[in-house]
């Protein structure tokens, strides 16, 4: 099987990883890929925001199986347009990928299946504004409707805080989401489908705040790890039939069925689980986790998937133990990045690349704020944080920050799901 995986970060380079050792993949190819990639694909250019480019790319290299990464690619329409020149996709319709794309759909789409999530209102007039934050608080939260690569959110106990962040996103002609805010354990949930089945991954937790403590802004996310040792045992069949499952079906009964990966954010309440968002693809840092745990081959279940027969393909089986993941960023990051600065220790195991090229020199060097992705294994918690801070300690870049705390409070024993009412 000849797989093509269309993105540039370290998840593309966690699924690059986990297809080379799918026996079934004869040729696999990244595009754009990254320094990182390099070692294990053939790279290719392309645009990832042209959905013709990216079937045209499919065409030429014989792809019998595109694995499309980023959410930016599945929103404009990159898997209709592979699978319009007739080859198999993993990854949603444009249309389906608006659960994504758009906050305000997302909430439809939950409300009108049934599935608890947060009470929300969308405000696209500045006029309106004061009056919609009056009915949430005291904490707030204030989202971009659409696409903003993780860091359209902010949480905040501050009402100027709110409301400054929301006149930005109005003022810059985007839509504005206030939520209530949902109080315990965040979890991330993937989950597999072809528009019927559902298939959950192991469910993971990861942290998007820039600074220990979960201080500082929102980012795409500075680490995460799976399984959950806290969680309870039906915690993830409880998931998928209160809230995947649901949203699953009623996509499908709108006519624009969602097939790939939906991935559900959730906060274990005292009613039990609610979604923050649903997502159209694979989570980044999750994924590096995830999948460094998985041992069924990747190629034949994502193309099980691609194809409507997710229902036939054998169990999931999976690695013992744990998985820790701590991403490097560079100098600036969440903010503007500063890039071209060498980088060294890349090349050990467990080291993913997100924003990387390599010079005509050798030299490894930085392109962009979340730069590496560094992942410890080990039986328990503690092993797995212990072996992904080892690597990290061998990894070299000017200015580079990281969180010291991932996977800290749940190897204590100090992370549980709050009591039901």
């Amino acid at each position: 099987m000849r797989v093509l995986v269309i993105g540039s970060g370290a998840r593309e380079h966690a699924l690059v990883l986990a297809l080379s050792r799918d026996p079934a993949v004869t040729a696999l190819a990244c595009a754009p890929g990254n320094a990182g990639v390099a070692g294990h694909a053939e790279i290719a250019g392309v645009d990832v925001a042209d959905a013709a480019a990216v079937a045209a790319l499919a065409q030429e290299w014989k792809a019998d199986l595109v694995v499309v990464g980023p959410e930016q690619p599945l929103v404009a329409g990159a898997a209709d347009a592979v699978r319009a020149a007739g080859i198999p996709c993993f990854g949603p319709s444009k249309q389906a990928a608006c659960i994504e794309g758009s906050k305000a759909f997302a909430k439809d789409v939950m409300n009108s299946a049934g599935v608890p999530t947060a009470h929300s209102e969308i405000v696209d007039n500045p006029a309106r504004l004061d009056a919609a934050l009056a009915r949430f608080g005291p904490t707030w939260v204030v989202k971009d409707d659409g696409l903003a690569a993780g860091k359209g959110v902010v949480v905040t106990r501050d009402s100027a805080t709110a409301r400054a962040h929301a006149m930005t996103l109005l003022d810059g002609g985007h839509p504005v989401l206030l939520e209530s805010f949902l109080d315990g354990p965040e979890v991330s949930l993937f989950c597999l489908t072809d528009g019927t089945t559902v298939v959950p991954l192991l469910p993971a937790q990861d942290f998007k705040r820039v600074g220990d403590g979960d201080n500082g802004p929102n980012t795409g996310g500075m680490g995460a790890y799976s399984p959950l040792p806290w969680a309870a045992d039906d915690l993830v069949d409880d998931i998928v039939t209160r809230c995947v499952q649901p949203v699953v079906d009623e996509l499908a009964a709108r006519g624009t069925p969602f097939t790939g990966l939906l991935y559900a954010g959730l906060a274990l309440t005292s009613d039990g689980p609610e979604v923050i968002e649903f997502n159209c693809r694979f989570g980044d840092p999750e994924t590096q986790s995830v999948l460094t745990l998985l041992r069924t081959p990747l190629a034949g279940l994502l193309l099980a998937v691609a194809t409507g027969r997710l229902a036939e393909h054998p169990p999931l089986e999976w690695e013992d133990g744990y998985a820790v993941t701590v991403v490097i960023a560079a100098e600036g990051y969440p903010g503007r990045p500063r890039t071209g600065d060498v980088i060294t220790g890349t090349e050990a195991e467990g080291v993913l690349h997100a924003a990387t090229r390599r010079r005509e020199d050798g030299a490894v060097v930085s392109t962009g704020g979340r730069v590496l992705s560094v992942v410890g294994t080990g039986a328990d918690l503690a092993a797995a944080r212990e072996a992904a801070y080892e690597r990290v300690s061998t990894v070299h870049l000017t200015g580079s920050h990281h969180r010291t705390d991932i996977a800290l409070r749940a190897a204590a024993g100090e992370v549980a799901a709050p009591s039901a009412n």
